[in-house]
């Protein structure tokens, strides 16, 4: 039988590759971007408990109401804006399926699509399968900031989405206020629909606030929210997400979700909904993850490595370049073999493999492990 599939030269992501790695030469692994501690015991009973209180059928096909409810309370309290539960946000198998579902959607042969590199890596291949061409526009190191003059000069009547992420996953930059200004303006009044990554919302340094595109009152009308609850509280095993956008954007959106999952886990969604009655449990989550960052840049400060502080996110890209001419994959495998440390090369999420000798690194980490990490940088 000859085959002929959709996605073709599709390499093996970089996370497998460097986490195999590390498991082969038991490096530790600050690769993968997931917590090495446990979720809050409260929020693990809470799924026991629903399970056993009967939640074990299919949820309803947009989500657990009583989760939607608290979605919606928290975006108000924190953006003082609304999303009807009803109608305007749906659970999702994690941030993931949400985007893989809106681009599904929405893009159809020869629409264009915006995004900015590096980038996480689900974004291209849904464009690709759905016979959309991906726009990549390069963040440049160290600031890795848009350039709005170049995001001008590539909109034009094909332009269908526009794909952001901020906190910004590699690089730990956040957009400003000004960013999303600019962005309002360039897509009002076109028929463009913008795709906000902002699963690391609840992560952000310095007591910034993070600007998502619900603060603006265009912007939120033609936009679509993603977010990841395995994020947020340290269980990105269990998948679950939810996306928010306008009716008519949700409406569109259900109609390809129903068929691609239709529901999620359903006693996972009732514990969440349980525990975002306290507030508290994400409104902390910047200061804990502050420390975290605080704690391994204080331990590597007199190594060799050069770094700007993550402004969100639990990633810090450390530049090598005063170590080595080494490329960044090449490096990173030889600090995994050989140093028993593991990171992520950012040139594999350049449009052109751009190579600006950096390497990411996770802290979403026990203080000993990351003190374990910094004796190995320290030396290198």
């Amino acid at each position: 039988m000859q085959l002929d599939p959709k996605l073709t030269n599709v390499e093996t992501s970089i996370f497998s590759v460097m986490s195999a790695l590390a498991n082969k030469h038991n490096a530790i692994n600050l690769s993968q971007g997931f917590p090495n501690f446990k979720s809050d015991q409260k929020l693990i009973d809470g799924v026991s408990k629903a399970m056993n209180s009967g939640y074990n059928q299919y949820a309803p096909m947009p989500g657990n109401f009583e989760l939607r409810q608290a979605i919606s309370k928290k975006i108000e309290l924190l953006y003082d804006t609304y999303y009807h539960p009803e109608n305007e946000i749906t659970i999702t198998a994690g941030a993931t399926q949400a985007i893989f579902t809106i681009i599904s959607t929405f893009i159809k042969p020869e629409d264009e699509v915006i995004i900015f590199k590096p980038a996480y890596d689900c974004y291209e291949p849904a464009i690709d399968l759905n016979g959309g061409k991906t726009i990549a526009i390069a963040l440049e190191a160290p600031n890795y900031q848009i350039d709005w003059d170049k995001v001008t000069q590539c909109i034009n009547k094909k332009t269908k989405l526009i794909i952001i992420n901020t906190p910004h996953n590699p690089s730990g930059t956040v957009m400003s206020k000004a960013d999303m200004l600019k962005l309002q303006e360039l897509t009002n009044g076109t028929n463009i629909i913008v795709l906000s990554d902002e699963v690391y919302e609840h992560i952000i340094f310095d007591k910034a606030q993070h600007q998502s595109v619900c603060l603006f009152s265009e912007l939120k009308k033609r936009s679509f929210i993603t977010a990841s609850f395995g994020k947020t509280f340290h269980n990105t095993g269990w998948k679950i997400g939810y996306c928010c956008a306008p009716k008519d954007l949700m409406d569109a959106f259900r109609t390809v979700h129903q068929f691609n999952v239709f529901s999620v886990h359903h006693p996972t969604q009732k514990a969440l909904a349980d525990y975002l009655k306290v507030p508290q449990h994400y409104l902390d989550l910047s200061h804990f993850y502050q420390e975290k960052r605080d704690t391994f840049l204080n331990l590597i400060k007199d190594s060799r490595f050069k770094f700007t502080p993550s402004k969100g996110t639990y990633f810090q890209v450390l530049d090598y370049s005063k170590i080595t001419s080494e490329n960044d994959i090449d490096f990173a495998k030889r600090l995994t073999i050989e140093k028993g440390i593991a990171s992520i090369p950012l040139s594999v999420f350049n449009d052109d493999r751009r190579d600006d000798s950096v390497l990411r690194f996770c802290f979403a980490k026990t203080d000993e492990t990351l003190e374990a990490a910094a004796k190995i940088l320290n030396t290198i």
